[in-house]
């Protein structure tokens, strides 16, 4: 004679247990959390979700899923598993005809229920009843039926929230910006202590109706989910965030950044560049004390960036400032009255025109 199963458990999607019958006193429900660590242990394995069989410690663990709920059995006995897969599959059919739907809110609307059906298909541990037109026949208690409709289309439940429909230009445009600041900490020495570089694609999108765009990223990045070193002069990315219009499945599939964009400015993806970086400008920095009312500072800056290359002013940016903090005591003269409003910062302000070497 096949073996008897021990209990039963209902667990929901964290792996909380729902309901559970004890049905022969040799198991606890310590049991369920045993089984989702071994679950959560194969996690990433495309067979872990299948109807699997697992073993430990001599009690044998049998389920399968069905939406965001687990039906699990436990056993210390020799069980024929094809059996007692199919037992499983027999609750969800009668659940299904007593709730409309087998989730986690019917079993909680219908506890009673549960316990009362659970009872009449198994005993001791062995299936019994397992169609639903016979239990309905003496298992007369009301249940509470969720409402279970048709799916709305998208327009409805807006699954785009973050764009509208209906959107119209005469031209379609698309501006992809990649901005990067610098971060460098240096001692008193002159040592780059710390230093990476924190980056963004910014977009802009003047797109009509609701475009699907995809943008696909140089060979040499690397992204940290790889999970593989950097190698050569490849570019390890950290700390990456996208923005919700992008489909992170499709992105962890083949590296595609797929996504519908929303209407106007927005950052796609940020990012952080762990690395050492040579500083764009080197600031040197002398002091020199000629009394206790007078000091004199010496500033030199150093570009150090590509000649092809150059910082400039726009009506937005200043070419190339440097700040440098003095302590709240300190007075300037007036010839600075033009930085007045740095000045109540306690900083000293320069600005410098285009630079380049």
């Amino acid at each position: 004679m096949a073996g008897a199963v021990s209990a039963l458990f209902l667990l929901d999607i964290k792996g909380r247990v729902l309901v559970w019958r004890d049905f022969r006193g040799d198991v606890t429900a310590v049991q369920a959390e045993r089984f989702f660590t071994k679950l959560l242990d194969k996690e990433g394995d495309a067979e872990a979700y299948s109807p699997v069989v697992y073993d430990d410690a001599g009690v044998t663990y049998m389920f399968i899923q069905h939406n965001n709920v687990f039906l699990l059995t436990a056993s210390r006995q020799n069980c024929n598993a094809a059996s007692i897969l199919l037992f499983l599959h027999r609750v969800v059919d009668v659940f299904k005809h007593y709730f409309e739907e087998l989730e986690e809110e019917s079993l909680r609307d219908n506890f009673v229920v549960v316990y009362e059906l659970l009872d009449e298909m198994m005993d001791f541990g062995y299936p019994q009843y397992t169609e639903a037109k016979i239990l309905s026949e003496f298992i007369k208690t009301d249940a509470y039926k969720m409402e279970v409709s048709q799916r709305p289309p998208m327009a409805v439940t807006n699954a785009v929230s973050w764009r509208s429909e209906g959107i119209r230009y005469k031209k379609n445009e698309v501006f992809l910006d990649v901005v990067e600041s610098v971060n460098i900490l240096v001692n008193s020495n002159g040592q780059i202590v710390r230093s990476d570089v924190v980056g963004a694609l910014k977009m802009r999108t003047y797109l009509s109706g609701m475009p699907e765009c995809k943008l696909g990223l140089n060979d040499k990045v690397l992204l940290e989910a790889q999970g593989r070193a950097t190698k050569g002069k490849a570019i390890d990315l950290d700390d990456i965030k996208f923005h919700q219009c992008v489909r992170l499945a499709r992105f962890e599939n083949d590296r595609t950044i797929s996504f519908i964009p929303p209407d106007g400015s927005f950052d796609l993806m940020t990012y952080r560049l762990n690395t050492q970086v040579k500083p764009l400008i080197w600031v040197e920095a002398q002091v020199e004390k000629h009394s206790r009312s007078r000091i004199e500072l010496m500033i030199k800056a150093r570009s150090q960036f590509k000649e092809r290359r150059c910082c400039v002013r726009n009506k937005n940016w200043l070419a190339c400032v440097t700040l440098v903090p003095f302590e709240s005591h300190v007075f300037f003269p007036s010839s600075f009255a033009a930085q007045q409003q740095m000045l109540k910062l306690k900083f000293l302000f320069l600005q410098m025109p285009q630079t380049q070497i």
